[in-house]
């Protein structure tokens, strides 16, 4: 098996892999943050977390104007309102970082000095701010890996479905010589698309447009019959008589040189102009087989109603070889060489090389125990 193989399809299954044990590691995270706040008590360490915001917003607040030989009015309301910012519970968590930073600026005059001790005595109390942060900050990394896990997880189950839709063609013979029958029907298709394109440019319009509509007569023929109005117009009009190209030539032309090449230049340009795509888009695409082609049966019976009309258009070699094709559709061959152009044309290069190599068993496995391994992950790690 390829290199490029094996790096495609372990992509989603590493992926997935990966993204299980991120956010097994995440939740574990969480939950130690959470363990640890929880043997302090949660409502202690918020409350010394909301004190010591409550001490810096004080200090922040009043520094310029309690200090030295400030405002007198600040410095009483600075020293109440620290005083209560600091009043905690004895046992409260940090209560010594708390009383340690009121004595630090309990004192008649102020300097800087002062505000810089009392936040420096706070310090201690910082620690459960951070702790609150930190559980913040792995509640997000929590939520975060746990999206990518289930992102993860849909990604490879695609790839699982995927993966087995290639171990279910395993019935096909690779080894086939898928040539035999992709280069009749390749030499079949250019050939009618080549006919028509003759036919197109030489014949009437009334011609092409019976043709088209005998076309859309013909079981398995997939073609857009005209309009109404054209078709009116090209049985009626002798410009019907000119090929298609003309009269699209003849809608392009003005009015005045229009009348000298057809009796009545405004019925050409109602009936002609405005289908100019419909017209434009008409080609011998609908007379093609596909790739890869129906199954034997369908496909003989597609080729005899097809005969006929293509016998029209189309010259005795292209018959000839769609006669062939036919042929083959019959033979005992041909569901191998059809089994093998279908796999082949619905597989790329490295699902190629997993059926080939005999690998694809063994991948679909190791994607399947990754997928139920992301699934056992995300149902442990549920906190909803």
């Amino acid at each position: 098996m390829s290199s490029e193989g094996s790096q495609t399809d372990a992509d989603p299954i590493r992926a997935a892999g990966e993204a299980a044990a991120e956010l097994r590691e995440r939740y574990d995270g969480l939950r130690r943050v959470e363990s640890r706040i929880a043997d302090l008590g949660e409502g202690r360490v918020e409350a010394a977390a909301d004190a010591y915001r409550r001490a810096h917003r004080v200090l922040d607040q009043y520094e310029e104007d309690a200090v030295g030989s400030g405002d007198f009015k600040s410095y009483v309301q600075f020293e109440g309102a620290f005083a209560n910012a600091t009043s905690v519970d004895d046992d409260a968590l940090a209560a010594e970082a708390f009383a340690a930073a009121d004595d630090a600026v309990d004192k008649r005059r102020l300097s800087g000095s002062d505000f810089a001790a009392a936040r420096e005595a706070l310090d201690p109390a910082e620690a459960y701010v951070d702790l609150l942060t930190e559980r913040d900050d792995a509640g997000d990394d929590y939520r975060a890996a746990r999206k990518a896990a289930r992102d993860a997880h849909d990604d490879l189950a695609d790839r699982l479905s995927e993966l087995q839709e290639v171990a279910d063609m395993a019935d096909a013979d690779l080894d086939a010589d898928v040539e035999r029958l992709r280069d009749p029907v390749e030499e079949y298709n250019e050939s009618v698309r080549e006919a028509f394109r003759t036919f197109y440019r030489s014949a009437s319009a009334r011609e092409v447009l019976d043709f088209v509509e005998r076309a859309d007569d013909t079981p398995f023929v997939d073609i857009d019959l005209p309009p109404p109005d054209l078709r009116e117009y090209v049985d009626e009009y002798g410009a019907g008589e000119e090929p298609l190209p003309t009269l699209l030539e003849y809608a392009d032309y003005s009015n005045s040189k229009l009348d000298h090449y057809v009796d009545d230049a405004g019925a050409l340009r109602t009936a002609v102009a405005v289908h100019k795509t419909y017209l434009n888009r008409i080609d011998g695409e609908p007379l093609t087989i596909d790739w890869p082609p129906a199954p034997g049966d369908e496909l003989s019976y597609e080729i005899d109603e097809l005969i006929p009309l293509v016998s029209r258009i189309a010259d005795n070699e292209t018959v000839a070889t769609l006669r062939s094709v036919r042929d083959l559709a019959r033979s005992d061959e041909y569901e191998r060489l059809r089994r093998a152009a279908e796999v082949r044309h619905a597989l790329d290069p490295p699902e190629l090389a997993l059926l080939d190599s005999g690998a694809i068993d063994d991948r679909v496995r190791e994607a399947e125990r990754t997928l139920e391994l992301v699934e056992d992950v995300l149902a442990e790690t549920d906190r909803d």
